[in-house]
């Protein structure tokens, strides 16, 4: 393992310690370790798998930003909370003063980035074995011989063991995730869940991006068989991971990527894929990775006799999850990359079932989608929530986004300008009515209209225009139901339709208003308006 050790070490960093080190292990020694100190406990088929603790997600009340000179002007503060130099000094010190007192670390050197001039080197360090393992799958990992002189730009210290003091370091709790973008360090604790890493890099890439010329997308992208990329946006609960894992397409990624001049990137190499009711028949490809040794499955709930599975379980957390290397996915991109994009896909779950299962959008549309980042919880989700409730997430990832969201908005714009991309917005939510009315979107009938959409056949078909969005829905579609194409018309209750528009039509701009200011005209102008404002037009014919 020596020629995995670098010259630059903790030392180099000021980083004080008698721990020892286990340096750059691949695969099987953090799997062995993580099982030899009782972090988890491998499953029948080879996974290991592990909890969370109390924490099954992102602590996204704990997170915060250092606010200095470097960062006073560029980081959107009404959505990031803010540190003082003072606070993180201070917890700073007590990181280190933990790191000695450690008996163990775990060091992984890797990068965020796959494309070369568009990558940040990142030093995690790690006091438990499966999150050095986690963080190792999950971004790219360097060839052997690059890491005896890598010297990282940006550090992540994570230690769950540790408790932040709210009057010493000006948090809000023991959990604490602390960026500090001018010194390049981000210290976690009080918090095993290991996804907090992962969003940490993607946050740093958020933040020096755009000042690149490059679009930091939350989004998950594949390339057709003619070398056609697609890039799918998407919260969570849309369908991101599962359409583009597709075995007639090559995945580039499930999550982060960039679009720079030359390619879409993936700022990975793992994927991080919802376990929760996965199914071996509508999921085949992110199902098989539950058998497979390397991947890290967490608060999924396993029969420590027989170690069997049972992924309908969610006794532990409805958030079970699982970590796979991408070279896990038989029809994974070489390269992590791809050619710029020409279709992008924008997913929504809406559970109003006012949109339709697909539209064509113009660039200020999609700039117009973008912004508001739009999907609806299900009732019963949360206690009190008794009828579907609109979630908007600005740039499909407002927690990851660091700068104001019009600097995403307006990079994507010229984007799809300069590559005369075709935008589409997919709703895999609701048809016939309502969440409890209505059914869910079939899946076959997605995957149909997104194949025709992405092969360019779609195009060819003819459209109308959205009596309340404006955006062009096709009229029919070859092996593809007519009726699930008119949202309206599957539903019995027609006044009840227009209803529940009219009502997703103001959430929707009610929530733009607060970037009207930071659009142009045709963005504005490309918001929604009640059906009654303008009449239903004719077909427009197939191009």
């Amino acid at each position: 393992m020596s020629n995995r050790v670098p010259a630059h070490g903790l030392a180099e960093q000021g980083i004080l310690t008698p721990a020892e080190i286990s340096w750059n292990f691949g695969t099987p020694q953090l799997v062995e370790e993580a099982v030899r100190r009782g972090e988890g406990l491998l499953a029948k088929d080879g996974p290991l798998v592990v909890r969370t603790g109390k924490h099954t997600g992102r602590s996204a009340q704990d997170k915060y930003i250092v606010r200095d000179a470097e960062t006073d002007g560029t980081i959107w503060w009404d959505n990031n909370k803010a540190m003082t130099s003072d606070q993180f000094a201070a917890l700073k010190s007590d990181f280190l003063k933990a790191l000695g007192e450690r008996q163990h670390l775990f060091v992984a050197d890797l990068y965020g980035g796959s494309q070369p001039e568009h990558r940040v080197r990142v030093r995690v360090i790690n006091e438990l074995a499966w999150h050095n393992l986690f963080i190792r799958t999950l971004l790219v990992r360097p060839e052997e011989a690059d890491l005896a002189g890598f010297a990282p730009e940006f550090t992540i210290i994570d230690l769950p063991t540790f408790r932040a003091v709210p009057e010493r370091h000006g948090v809000r709790s023991e959990t604490v995730i602390a960026v500090n973008l001018t010194e390049k360090l981000i210290l976690i604790g009080g918090t095993a869940y290991a996804g907090e890493m992962k969003k940490s890099v993607f946050g740093i890439l958020n933040y020096l991006l755009p000042a690149e010329g490059v679009m930091p997308m939350h989004c998950s992208a594949n390339i057709g068989p003619k070398g056609d990329t697609a890039v799918f946006f998407g919260l969570s609960g849309t369908g991101k991971t599962t359409l583009s894992a597709d075995a007639s397409r090559t995945l580039i990624g499930d999550d982060e990527h960039g679009w720079s001049d030359e390619a879409v990137f993936n700022f990975e190499g793992g994927c991080y894929a919802k376990m929760i009711r996965l199914s071996a028949e509508a999921e085949p490809e992110i199902h098989g990775m539950t058998k497979r040794f390397g991947t890290v499955l967490e608060n999924v709930v396993m029969d420590e006799e027989t170690r069997e599975l049972d992924l309908d379980d969610a006794t532990f957390a409805e958030n079970t999850r699982g970590a796979y290397p991408i070279e896990f996915v038989s029809n994974c991109s070489n390269s992590n990359m791809g050619p710029v994009p020409q279709n992008i896909v924008m997913l929504t779950a809406d559970a109003f079932g006012v949109l339709p299962p697909i539209a064509r959008l113009t660039p200020d549309q999609a700039m117009y989608h973008f912004l508001s980042g739009y999907t609806a919880k299900v009732a019963g989700t949360e206690i009190g929530v008794t009828e579907p409730e609109a979630t908007f997430s600005t740039c499909f990832g407002a927690p990851f986004m660091p700068r104001h969201p019009s600097v995403y908005g307006n990079l994507l714009k010229a984007r799809i300008a300069k590559g005369g991309v075709t935008c589409w917005l997919v709703n895999t939510g609701w048809t016939g009515g309502k969440y409890g009315v209505g059914k869910r979107m079939p899946i076959r009938e997605t995957r149909a209209l997104l194949n025709a959409a992405l092969d360019g056949s779609l195009n060819g078909v003819e459209f109308r225009t959205d009596e309340n969005f404006g955006f062009e829905v096709p009229v029919s579609v070859p092996g593809v139901d007519t009726a699930i194409l008119d949202p309206r018309g599957t539903w019995a209750d027609k006044a009840a339709y227009d209803a529940a528009a009219a009502k997703l039509v103001k959430l929707f701009i009610d929530n733009f208003a607060k970037f009207e200011s930071h659009v142009d005209a045709g963005v504005r102008d490309a918001a929604p308006r009640a059906a009654h404002q303008h009449a239903r037009t004719a077909p427009i014919p197939a191009a």
